[in-house]
């Protein structure tokens, strides 16, 4: 099966939300907050039973809320634990889009896919990590990542068109970053989960976005 953007360090979307003086108002906090709190308890439930075994009514109930909320914020349990990914990069895009001008493109980059990951465990747990690794074989879950990416990327491209004066229908530059910036992050969740010892999602994401910017040299023989 087709592997989708995702990262298990985070399982992920920025929202758009009404802002006030350039900060969310206080119904759309509460929203934000309650669709956080939603999008972990499915996660922690599915890996803690299979996801299979959750049924909504206990995502609910974990969250604190009724299932008649629930289903005014996902509609399928898969929906809800890929929120967390989609989340992390839509962010993403938002903070590329307030880096400072001066800054170079991959710095820049590199700081804003990362930072999302700045509360992410700096020593992971093996035992979550082993059992995200097989949830993540879910093809409801494949399905539902590979469903989000086309937007996912279409925020990231805008981004960084926005930011290279490059125009993200036309230009194949922002489309080719973008696609590369979010490989970086595929490729990374793959050696994440595999690792063995387990290794920091953050440092080895940045990492591999460092390698990017570097244009891919060759490793030294020496």
């Amino acid at each position: 099966m087709r592997a989708a953007h995702y990262c298990a360090a985070r399982i992920f979307p920025g929202r758009v939300v009404a802002m006030t003086n350039g900060q969310p108002g206080l119904r759309e906090r509460k929203k934000a907050a309650t669709r956080e709190a939603l999008s972990w308890a499915a996660l922690r439930l599915a890996v803690e039973r299979g996801l299979e075994n959750v049924r909504v009514e206990d995502i609910a109930a974990a969250a604190g809320v009724s299932p008649r909320t629930y289903n005014n914020y996902f509609s399928s349990k898969a929906e809800a634990i890929v929120f967390r990914h989609r989340s992390r990069i839509l962010r993403a895009a938002e903070a590329l889009r307030a880096r400072p001008a001066a800054e170079p493109l991959w710095e820049a980059l590199t700081q804003a896919l990362v930072e999302p990951f700045d509360g992410a465990e700096e020593t992971p747990d093996p035992a979550w990590v082993t059992a995200v690794r097989l949830l993540l074989r879910e093809p409801s879950l494949q399905a539902e990542l590979i469903r989000g990416g086309a937007r996912t990327r279409a925020e990231l491209t805008a981004a960084i068109a926005a930011r290279t004066g490059t125009d993200a229908e036309r230009d194949l530059y922002p489309k080719l970053v973008a696609s590369a910036a979010l490989s970086a992050m595929q490729v990374s969740n793959e050696h994440y989960l595999s690792a063995d010892p387990v290794v920091p999602f953050k440092s080895l994401f940045a990492e591999a976005l460092r390698q990017l910017a570097a244009g891919l040299p060759e490793p030294s023989s020496s």
